[in-house]
């Protein structure tokens, strides 16, 4: 049976917003039953009555009354062999971020029929990591540079470099064909759309948000290219369908690849290892001051398909 909870605030969760904190800690409850808890008096701070905006300071008291809410179930321990991964994969580390190569195939977190996700799995492994938070996400089949601060403090800080967009990213993109040289950027809005089996895709639409790609030949093959993407926007699946928009989409990537692109090449089309690779971040520590900038190598399987296009 559930029982009224008195938590206790950390320095680390200092500053954090009260409708935030709640949603992160009662895991698998709506959005709008936490808002109403809040409305009706039912959570309180420091046995006081509160707003949803209300910042949280070290020390302070949140009363939580029982509630009712589908719990998700704690997230499964990670095993040897992703623990190892996830060590190997660290890049840079601070008293204020990890930075990681992540692995294709490795969603960054939990939750739509994935029990354990990349962060969850990453505050398991030490006890100065549990409050780790994402600061940005790539998509599942994604691999590569993915900051990760350590506090909500530091949290906030790199998060507004991305909302001031003075986070420098580039990708690395295999597509399909010869890239034009003279294709250098794609200024195309980008809106969300869900089928009706509840997958997100996402299309070029007038109406969507403003979206700006910028594109630089790394390399070419006969059947393939190798783009530097570099982004002035970071909108969901950017690269994937700017690239499908240009009329070359990422070998690998079963969501965009339509059938007018696969019959160009059967056999590239048929690949399943999304060739996109988040190469280089550069961004301001948010401690030091000093600018800093991450590169990470590209993943195993992306590499053995560019192998094969060198044979």
């Amino acid at each position: 049976m559930e029982t009224v909870q008195i938590l206790q605030i950390e320095p680390m969760q200092e500053g954090q917003r009260l409708d935030n904190f709640l949603i992160k800690r009662l895991k698998g409850v709506p959005r709008s039953r936490v808002y109403r808890l809040i409305r009706r008096g039912e959570v309180r701070v420091n046995k006081k009555r509160c707003k949803p905006e209300q910042r949280l300071q070290n020390g302070d008291k949140v009363r939580i009354p029982p509630y009712s809410g589908s719990q998700q179930s704690k997230p499964a321990r990670p095993g040897s062999g992703l623990e190892k991964l996830l060590r190997d994969s660290i890049l840079l580390q601070t008293e204020a971020y990890l930075v990681l190569n992540k692995p294709s195939g490795l969603a960054v977190h939990g939750g739509s029929g994935i029990r354990l996700g990349l962060i969850e799995a990453m505050r398991q492994l030490d006890p100065d990591w549990r409050h780790l938070e994402l600061v940005h996400r790539l998509d599942r089949d994604t691999s590569g540079c993915l900051l990760v601060a350590k506090n909500p403090i530091y949290l906030k800080k790199l998060q507004s470099q991305f909302k001031a967009r003075s986070v420098h990213k580039k990708y690395l993109a295999l597509v399909l064909g010869a890239w034009p040289d003279e294709l250098q950027e794609i200024n195309a809005a980008l809106k969300k759309n869900e089928l009706s089996g509840g997958e997100r895709i996402v299309r070029v639409d007038p109406d969507g948000k403003q979206a700006r790609s910028f594109f630089r030949i790394h390399r070419r093959f006969s059947r393939a290219t190798l783009l530097e993407v570099t982004l002035d926007t970071g909108r969901t699946h950017q690269i994937r369908v700017h690239c499908q928009h240009a009329g070359y989409p990422i070998v690998g990537d079963q969501r965009y690849l339509t059938s007018q692109f696969r019959k160009r090449d059967l056999a590239l089309s048929a690949l399943t290892t999304l060739c996109l690779h988040a190469w280089k971040l550069g961004f301001t520590d948010p401690a030091s001051g000093q600018e800093v900038v991450a590169e990470a190598d590209l993943d195993s399987s992306f590499r053995e398909v560019m192998n094969t296009l060198s044979e």
